[in-house]
């Protein structure tokens, strides 16, 4: 790896500066990428699909002048759509399944001169806060490989943590960007309900519930690839207002003084790790010190009502999914197509009328009115990302028979992440801690609906008070 060995000196916007000032080749930096990858993949399992080929050819066709013009990036395996380069969805059922079009986010992301060159890991349909699928073996996380890497896109996360992308696409429909963001020390934005595209195929991920947007090692280049993709597409049933400036603008603007609500409890009053805690009041202590007002209070929520619609919807569009799948293969479904935690979902799917699937819908809103009315008093609310730090391997089994333990321990791990899916709010995890272990621990901010300028300002602030990005897993060294 001597040819280009500054490659992970720089974020996605440094090394396009560097393309676009010929001080490298975009073909010398996507040959870095692919000799980390073949170099660290081996031991994590983050990459699922190369697309070399593909990459060289965009390459030398010459991509589009954007702002990202010549750098390598990576979509995560889960339902985005790249011409010609399958889509396994992390199960066997996609088994031979290609795309023949591009998925609006990829038209887009593409268009800002990123040159897609893989796939990563990601559990069966998204349905773990791990990433371990059957179809593809477990991702490791790079600052310990015995431990998870988190999910669902933990396969983007390892990838960029282990220096191979210094950003990558990731979906969040419960915690998934910032699960693993966390558990992988690397900054992770969920944006609001419809703030990219999901189209053409869809109008929206999870009935609502689900976005697309990154991981990255910097916060401005999670501003930059949102400046990149985001807007309403031909056809979405809905949008969100557009952002006041462009939101690159917003990373070193003045955030002036907010007032941060602190909960280091779960939403029904439980315990979660001492080292979450520690992150969510190291994360406190540095926002006071940096002029903000950080008061102790949480959002009035029925947390029991906001579990079962959780739940309806997701066991409703597992469900679905799997029956469109099917019926694109023109058969019944068979016993081992799916993962047995993934039938259990389906089961569970029939246990609910059509009726509760529209009381869900008017659940996951009135939760986001009751948000709503709380960041009225705060600009922003804080907690831990986890309920514990990054997890061993095997903790969170999708093969598994018992769906109910299965969702205990799902819960148990991620009790702050789903809260903000839900209500479509934007949230954020920030790398400010690591544990005694040496394992990252991110702490964790939401916002008000559309309010993504605000958590940017902050992050960057924090970036800058406490940076992160060149604290490396061993990994990076290989």
């Amino acid at each position: 790896m001597a040819a280009f060995a500054e490659y992970e000196s720089y974020d996605a916007l440094g090394l396009a500066e560097l393309i676009a000032n010929k001080d490298v080749t975009a073909e010398e930096v996507l040959a870095a990428c692919m000799a980390r990858v073949a170099a660290r993949n081996p031991a994590i399992n983050a990459v699922v699909h190369l697309m070399a080929e593909e990459a060289e050819r965009t390459i030398s066709a010459g991509p589009p002048a954007g702002p990202f013009a010549g750098v390598p990036y990576m979509l995560k395996d889960l339902n985005v759509l790249y011409e010609g380069a399958p889509t396994s969805n992390g199960s066997h059922l996609f088994d031979g399944f290609v795309a023949d079009h591009d998925g609006t986010l990829v038209e887009r992301l593409r268009a800002a001169g990123l040159v897609i060159c893989g796939k990563t890991n990601t559990p069966e349909f998204g349905l773990n806060a791990a990433t371990e699928p059957v179809v593809w073996g477990a991702t490791r996380n790079p600052w310990d490989t015995e431990r998870s890497a988190g999910g669902s896109s933990g396969g983007s996360a390892a990838a960029v943590a282990a220096g191979m992308l210094p950003a990558a696409h990731a979906t969040d429909g419960g915690g998934s960007i910032r699960i693993p963001a966390s558990n992988c020390g690397l900054f992770g934005l969920k944006t609001t309900r419809a703030r990219n595209p999901s189209g053409p195929d869809v109008g929206e991920g999870w009935s609502g519930l689900g976005v697309g947007h990154a991981v990255t090692r910097s916060v401005r280049d999670s501003a930059a690839l949102l400046d990149a993709t985001h807007g309403p597409a031909p056809g979405d049933p809905y949008q969100v207002a557009p952002p006041a400036r462009p939101f690159i603008e917003e990373v070193g603007a003045d955030p002036g003084n907010l007032r941060i609500a602190l909960m280091t409890t779960t939403l029904d009053g439980k315990a979660v790790d001492e080292e979450c805690v520690a992150a969510a009041e190291g994360a406190a202590k540095l926002c006071a010190e940096l002029g903000h007002d950080v008061i102790v209070a949480a959002p009035a929520l029925d947390v029991e009502a906001l579990n079962w619609a959780f739940d309806v919807i997701i066991a409703a569009n597992t469900r679905a999914g799997v029956n469109l799948r099917l019926a694109a293969l023109g058969r019944d479904f068979r016993q081992g197509d799916v993962e047995q935690i993934t039938e259990l979902w389906m089961d569970m799917a029939e246990t609910f009328s059509s009726a509760d699937y529209a009381r869900a819908l008017i659940v996951i809103h009135g939760i986001g009115r009751r948000l709503g009315e709380f960041f009225e008093d705060y600009d922003l609310a804080l907690t831990p990302t986890l309920g514990h730090p990054p997890l061993a391997l095997g903790a969170s089994d999708m093969m598994g028979e018992d769906l109910d333990v299965y969702r205990d321990t799902l819960l148990a791990h991620i009790p702050f992440t789903p809260l903000y899916n839900i209500s479509g709010n934007p949230a954020m995890t920030v790398p400010l801690h690591w544990s005694a272990e040496g394992l990252p621990v991110g702490a964790h901010f939401g916002a008000a609906f559309g309010n993504e300028a605000t958590l940017l300002r902050l992050a960057r602030q924090l970036e800058q008070a406490r940076p992160w990005f060149d604290r490396r897993p061993a990994i990076a060294d290989a």
